[in-house]
Formats: C-alpha cells, structure tokens, sequence
C-alpha cells in the first residue's frame, strides 16, 4: 500500500475522506478553505490549520510571540479567502513539559494581538494546552459573511481576470534567507524574514473582494503555481498568468535574490505562506485597490500556463515534509 508521502496530501486526502458522509448543516463542506455551516441564527464558517515543530516552524527561527502571530493570521486568512469576516477562534497546542510559562505569555500575546490587528473585536474563545515531545498549534477559527453569499474556488468563469490581492514570495524569500549559512543575510533583509515569520495577509480585502462581486477566491498559502491550479481545477478551466504582470513581484526581491546567487521568479511563482488572496473578477468588474491583474481564465487542456506555456504546480506539500 502506498505512504501518505508516496501519495502527497491532495490525493491522501481524497482516498481517506472517501467515506465520510455530508454534515447535514454544511452548506459547503470539505474542499475550500473554510466550510460553510447552516445554524437557524445564521451561517457562518469555520475553517482549522496545524503548525507542527519541524515541518511549518521552528524555535530556533520564531519566538512565541512570532508563533501566537503567525497561528492567526494563517487561519484569518482562510477566512477571507470565502469573503468573510474572522469573528473568533479556538487554539489547541502541545509544548515540550519544560516550557516556561514567559513563553506562554508571549505566544498568548500574539494571539490577541494578531486577532486585534486584522479583525478588531475578534478574540481567542477557548483552546486546549498540553505537553509533549513534539510541538504543535492547531486553530480553529470562525468567521461571518455578513449575510452575503461565500466565494467559493469553483466560481471562475471563462474570460474572468486573475487577480492577487498582496505579495508574492516575501515570505519564500525570508524563509531562504533564515536557512542560509551566513546570517548576515537575514538581518539584512528582514522585512521578508518578518513576513515568513510573522504573515500580513490582507484579511480585508476579502470582504471588499465579495461585496465587489469575485467570482472565485481563495488563501495563496503553497504557492501561487500549486494554489492557482487548485482554483483552475475547481473552476473546471484554464488560467494562464501572464509573467510581465510578476516582474513587478520579482523587481521587489532581486536585491535579496542576487545577494544569496539565487533567481526570485521561483519565489514569486512557487513560494508559499505569504497568505496573499487569488480571485477571480468578470470583465467590467469594480476590483477593490489592493488586488492586481496578474492572468485571465480559458479554456485549455491543462490546469495552468505562463505565457500559455503549460507549467507544473510547485510549492509547499505539508505532508511531503522530511
């Protein structure tokens, strides 16, 4: 029988869920980035996320601080990413038995303070704590779409344009740049190592992105290559990026490219975690500012193409880890 890693996380998880049966209050269930759940008050999403130590962080690069930041505004964004709003959240965390309680203190700070931050008046609403030899931060996270309709990734219609609303490959870059021997590197470049430690995805625009009528949308989280074909697929089309429309991404980086002899085009088209929104727009449409043309969906034999060359998908796997 084939291993979780043979098999990589999307096909891993569509044999294994195979038999799960619909929830009868899910509106829109397992698939997007958040579900969408019927309750006689109203619907409402939920969508959860696990950092593990190792694989999505580790202490000798994150604080507690960085960490408590980082578990929010990843799920934050899923939030957005459906065109709502983030109302609350649970957090679930396993620490080694030696912690002190300073570096729960701090962890509990980024929490709130990353909840303050993108979504005032939301807040951590109950959790679980216990210890262990290997480290984890799972959140659930709730939000509300104000009674507007959820954006959903299989929308996209042939001819609408693709947009991203925030940066591409910040993050990538700063996590290259934590890994890198010399550490002179990271200290010079930090406003991309904070962006991989502590994420500013632009939770906003998603609202704006739904009241704006996206068509499709969801949370740039592995990559841009891995998430557009994601959306393609689930939309049933093509979606070619126009590569002059990344130069601009890439112009950003170059500096911190070139000084560790490395390309930036592979950090802006494949790298992950700057938690930026892909949508889609109909032609005509008022695209809230904040969002960049960056493609335009067809009808095509294969998912995704640069400069209608058919490229394959690259970036984060979480369970293609070692």
């Amino acid at each position: 029988m084939p291993t979780i890693f043979e098999l990589g996380e999307k096909q891993s998880l569509r044999i294994a869920l195979a038999e799960l049966k619909p929830a009868e209050a899910a509106i829109i269930g397992s698939g997007d980035d958040a579900a969408l759940m019927f309750s006689d008050d109203g619907n409402y999403l939920v969508s959860t996320d696990t950092m593990i130590e190792g694989n999505d962080f580790k202490f000798e690069f994150s604080t507690a601080y960085d960490l408590g930041w980082k578990a929010i505004a990843t799920n934050y964004a899923d939030i957005a990413a459906m065109g709502g709003a983030p109302t609350a959240a649970v957090v679930a965390m396993c620490v080694p038995a030696e912690t002190e309680i300073e570096w729960l203190k701090q962890f509990v700070s980024g929490l709130q303070q990353a909840a303050d931050y993108f979504a005032p008046g939301s807040g951590i609403v109950g959790g679980d704590l216990a210890t262990g030899e290997h480290a984890f931060i799972s959140v659930t996270v709730f939000g509300n779409l104000g009674g507007n309709a959820a954006v959903v990734r299989s929308g996209a219609k042939l001819g609408d344009g693709v947009y991203v609303g925030g940066t591409l490959g910040h993050a990538a870059c700063g996590l290259d740049l934590l890994n890198h021997p010399d550490q002179q590197f990271a200290k010079s470049y930090n406003q991309f190592v904070d962006i991989q430690l502590r994420p500013n995805p632009p939770i906003a625009l998603g609202m704006q992105a739904n009241l704006a009528g996206a068509t499709a949308m969801m949370d740039i989280s592995d990559g841009l290559s891995s998430d557009a074909t994601r959306l393609a697929q689930a939309s049933d089309l093509s979606i070619d990026i126009d590569s002059s429309q990344l130069t601009g991404y890439e112009a950003v980086l170059e500096q911190a490219a070139q000084s560790i002899a490395t390309d930036a085009r592979p950090w802006v088209l494949h790298g992950g975690e700057d938690h930026s929104l892909l949508a889609t727009f109909s032609e005509g449409s008022e695209v809230p500012r904040g969002f960049k043309k960056i493609g335009v969906c067809r009808k095509a034999d294969f998912p995704l193409s640069l400069d209608g060359v058919p490229i394959e998908p690259s970036g984060w796997d979480s369970v293609k880890v070692v």
